[in-house]
């Protein structure tokens, strides 16, 4: 099983580590990730498998939530299912 987490803001220092690091405290194995940055703005869209989560989904979506409030970024976190079906045509 798989999640995609978005990542949308201003750029600064340590984006990519604490989200990751986030996964690493969930158990989220994070298989692929492309991030831009376009003048101060940061992009990310990161693929984790969340197939050995020591904690619920929705603790670890939660979580990332905070984070994105505490940096003043836009985090989303959602399953592939969910992020393919928002995104077919």
């Amino acid at each position: 099983m798989r999640a995609v987490v978005t990542v949308i803001g201003k750029d600064t220092v340590g984006i990519l580590t604490k989200v990751s690091g986030i996964c690493t405290e969930y158990n989220a194995n994070v298989i692929e990730v492309t991030q831009s940055v376009l003048q101060d703005m940061f992009a990310m869209i990161m693929l984790v498998d969340i197939s050995h989560l020591n904690k619920d989904f929705t603790e670890l979506v939660n979580r990332m939530n905070e984070l994105g409030k505490e940096l003043g970024l836009q985090i989303h976190t959602m399953h592939e299912e969910i992020f393919e079906s928002m995104h077919r045509i």
